[in-house]
């Protein structure tokens, strides 16, 4: 689903990663960890086309990312569900909008049966009309991460969605990726957390990924 091949990447001539051939496959559950400043996020943007490698290759759903045009790269994304450790949202407009705004981009109507549905997933049917700003930090990632599923994705990344929240609403999160996982969805989670990794560990298969040395590596069973 979505393979690397030999891919590096680096800012202003320096490589921060290198080397790395992996594939993840559809419906496998992985955690990217390492420590701050390490890759995770560029490791996520080059997997859904936000980056392009300096070497190597990468293919996604069997297409090559490089030479691959803008409209390309457009309609890739909307098989990819991506949520970001910094939510943003429109903060004029009412949730439920915000969570449909894939499909407006999209010229696709929301459905309100199916949109009502997905907000009670999330928790959230009570603030459907609500803006942004009154929102908590665990509304606003539950409302992100809604927002990358809209349109059905068959991969969802997530760049530290509970690095601002307390355990008990990361554990509701956790909850929420594994029942899309089991209902065939891939996952791949950067995190510095490994209370949640072994929580998840405990309720789904999960491999693990460690960035070091600017490679990534299957981390070791002591996680």
């Amino acid at each position: 689903m979505i393979e690397f091949q030999d891919v590096a990447h680096g800012y202003g001539g320096v490589r921060l990663l290198s080397d790395i051939t992996l594939a993840l496959s559809p419906g496998s559950f992985h955690f990217l960890t390492g420590p701050s400043g390490a890759g995770k996020s560029t490791f996520l943007k080059l997997c859904y086309g936000e980056l392009s490698p300096v070497a190597g290759r990468i293919s996604v759903f069997g297409q090559t990312i490089a030479g691959m045009s803008r409209d390309d790269i457009a309609r890739l994304r909307r098989r990819i569900g991506v949520v970001h450790q910094d939510c943003q949202f429109l903060d004029h407009l009412p949730l439920a909008e915000n969570v449909a705004l894939p499909l407006t981009v999209s010229d696709r109507a929301a459905n309100p049966t199916e949109l009502d549905e997905l907000l009670a997933w999330v928790g959230l049917s009570g603030q459907a009309a609500a803006l942004p700003p009154s929102l908590s930090g665990g509304e606003r990632q539950r409302a992100a991460l809604a927002r990358a599923v809209i349109m059905s994705p068959e991969v969802l990344l997530a760049d530290e969605p509970t690095g601002n929240l307390d355990w008990e609403m990361s554990l509701r999160l956790l909850t929420l990726l594994v029942e899309l996982n089991r209902m065939g969805t891939a996952i791949l989670v950067a995190t510095h957390d490994m209370n949640l990794i072994r929580a998840a560990k405990a309720q789904v298969s999960a491999r693990v990924l460690r960035i070091r040395g600017g490679q990534v590596q299957v981390a070791g069973a002591e996680l």
